[in-house]
Order: C-alpha cells, then sequence, then structure tokens
C-alpha cells in the first residue's frame, strides 16, 4: 500500500520533469508514464482506505512513513548526480541516518501495536459514537478547531503549525469516519447489509467534507511554505492525531499493556525523527526574487506623503535605498572619456546662467 502510493507520487512528478525537459508539446495527461504513475497511485489510495477495515488506525496512520522513506528513496535513485563518495556521504548522510531511524520505528510500532480489531458493525458504530469519552473529545476539538480558524481568519496568523493543526484535526475525523465508512462497505460485501442504517450516511458526508477541507488547508500551506518543511511537520501532526483518534473512538489500546504501549510510542517517535530529518535535509528550491516585489508598490505613496526620498546608494551596486544586490554580478560602469576639450575652442552655445549685472 505505502509503497504504491510512493511509487505512483514519483513516477507522476518523473513524468512531469521528463516533459520539462524535452521540446515536447503535449500535456502531462497524454503521456504514458503519467498515467502509469496515476494508476498506481489510485491503487495505493484505495488499498490504503480498504486496509482501515482490517487494521487498528495507529498503526495504519503510523505506516504512513513508509510512503515517505519509499518516495525519498525513489527520488535518491532518479537523480543523475555525479558525485564523489566523500560528496555523496556529506550531502546524503543525514537522510540515510533518517532511512535507518524509520525502519527500526516501523519494525516497533508493527510488533508492538494494538491488535485487537473489531467487525464495524453500524450499531458497534453508534455505541462508540454516544459514549462519553468519545463526546469529550469531539468538544475539545470542535473547541481547539474554532480557536486556531479564529486566529488564522481574523488575526492572520498565517504561520505553519497553525495551518497544519488546522488540516491534522480534520484529519482525526477523516481516519475515524473513513474507517467506519471501509468497515461498512466490507461487511456488505460479505453479505450483511450496512448501507441502509442512517449513520453510514452520516458518515459518509463527514468523511467527504472533512477531505475537502483537509485537502483545501493543505493547499494553503503549500503555497505559502516549501513542501520539505510541509511533509514532516504534517505527518507528525497527522500520525498524533489519528493514534489519539483511535484510542478514544475505537479504544484499540484498551487490551494492551504497559511494556507494548510504552514500546509503540517509542517506536513512533523513532519514525517521527526519522521522516523529520528526512524531509529536512532535501534539497529546497530556491526561488528568483526581484530587487523591488510588488508589495513595496503600496508602500510608495506612504514614503512620499511623510516627505521621505529613497536615494540610490553609491556602493556601485544595481540596488536603491536598503536593498541589496544579492546576484553576484559585477555592476556595470559607464565609459569616461579622459580627453578635454581644446582651450582655444570657442564655444557657440549661449550662456545657459543669468548674465552678471554690474553695480553702478
Amino acid at each position: 500500500m505505502p509503497l504504491l502510493r510512493a511509487a505512483g507520487g514519483s513516477y507522476t512528478k518523473y513524468s512531469h520533469v521528463k516533459l520539462a525537459g524535452t521540446k515536447d508539446l503535449r500535456a502531462f495527461y497524454r503521456t504514458k508514464s503519467w498515467w502509469t504513475g496515476f494508476v498506481l497511485l489510485c491503487l495505493g489510495e484505495g488499498a490504503n482506505f480498504v486496509s482501515y477495515a482490517f487494521a487498528p488506525l495507529a498503526l495504519v496512520a503510523t505506516l504512513n512513513a513508509v510512503s515517505i522513506l519509499t518516495s525519498s528513496i525513489l527520488g535518491l535513485i532518479f537523480l543523475r548526480e555525479k558525485l564523489k563518495p566523500r560528496d555523496f556521504a556529506k550531502r546524503y548522510g543525514l537522510s540515510f541516518l533518517g532511512y535507518f531511524l524509520t525502519i527500526g520505528g516501523t519494525y516497533l510500532f508493527v510488533a508492538f501495536g494494538p491488535n485487537s480489531h473489531e467487525k464495524l458493525r453500524a450499531e458497534n458504530i453508534v455505541l462508540h459514537l454516544i459514549g462519553w469519552p468519545v463526546l469529550l473529545y469531539m468538544l475539545l476539538e470542535i473547541i481547539t478547531f474554532c480557536l486556531l480558524l479564529y486566529f488564522y481568519k481574523q488575526r492572520h496568523a498565517n504561520y505553519l503549525i497553525v495551518i497544519l493543526m488546522l488540516a491534522a484535526l480534520l484529519g482525526s475525523a477523516t481516519v475515524i469516519t473513513v474507517k467506519a465508512v471501509s468497515g461498512m462497505l466490507v461487511l456488505t460485501a460479505e453479505g450483511a447489509m450496512q448501507l441502509d442504517f442512517p449513520i453510514f450516511s452520516v458518515m459518509l458526508v463527514s468523511m467527504v467534507a472533512a477531505v475537502i477541507f483537509q485537502a483545501k488547508f493543505l493547499s494553503q500551506a503549500c503555497k505559502v511554505y516549501d513542501p520539505s518543511q510541509i511533509a514532516g511537520l504534517n505527518y507528525i501532526l497527522s500520525t498524533v492525531f489519528a493514534v489519539v483518534a483511535g484510542a478514544v473512538f475505537y479504544v484499540e489500546f484498551k487490551n494492551e499493556d504497559v511494556l507494548h504501549v510504552s514500546m509503540f510510542l517509542l517506536g513512533s517517535a523513532f519514525c517521527f525523527l526519522g521522516v523529520f530529518i528526512i524531509t529536512k535535509n532535501r534539497k529546497r528550491n530556491k526561488s528568483f526574487e526581484p530587487y523591488v516585489t510588488m508589495d513595496m508598490v503600496t508602500g510608495i505613496p506612504t514614503i512620499h506623503d511623510k516627505g521621505l526620498f529613497v536615494q540610490p546608494e553609491v556602493n556601485g551596486s544595481f540596488s536603491y535605498g536598503a536593498l541589496v544586490n544579492n546576484d553576484g554580478a559585477a555592476p556595470a560602469t559607464l565609459p569616461v572619456h579622459r580627453t578635454r576639450p581644446a582651450r582655444d575652442s570657442v564655444s557657440t552655445e549661449p550662456p545657459s546662467g543669468p548674465p552678471d549685472l554690474k553695480e553702478d
């Protein structure tokens, strides 16, 4: 499942890069490589959806680290860089450390994770939903979401942690509803009809709404911040909320002892640290920034209204005011003519200044 998702995402990205590097004028959806990656991605997402019906939320959510690990390895393989072993180890040494931590953490939480799993009939889902731990958890989640949304919309707190917290809270509702819908669909396929219960429609509508708004917040984060910053932090926050949701809503850690819970938390910590190192060590794309950005245009009337003027500096740079030339180019110089005009030449131009006035 994570391998299919990682291979599909990497292959679609590879098709975009390959198409951009050629003179092929076709759209990306007309290439075979893009469709191959898209089919693999759909198969991975479908397998991920079905897996919620057969495994606890804590295991499925934490296993997403394998997808990030596989994507990083595939990206490293597709890099066509000819580096010396010393330079390669210096650049990607931290990435390999993250690989080992992620693999070790995956083994720990799979070996010591919760094994109890119940068939999610409509009656069982209703009993879980009306329990006081679930109601208290949902109340706290709604209050936290409203407070974060207020600071994000009204106070313009466009911090990455705020946006990803909003997405993670919606992701918690997403995994709860996805597990319920997937479980009822599997039971219906086995012969026990579950689709005529009202709880199925409630869970289906909630799942669609949560997925749409979660994708909206993630897209807003991608517009402002680098994807390498988003991937690691989003995985950590979404996994924490998914594990807590599984423990509260579906009571997945009810029959587990202290040793298994401790080892599961240790494995999750290793995965978090490994994913953080992998995403932190990615090479970020440096976007071109002009000398004068568009947001400075609104400040120009204010400067002139206060009587201030922006003067060019005399250090030979291309910039004005406090801006600095960061492109590393040498400043252009104007040609200087050192020849002086002859003294006996008579100027035919009239004098530009006022005539001298003599006092009587």
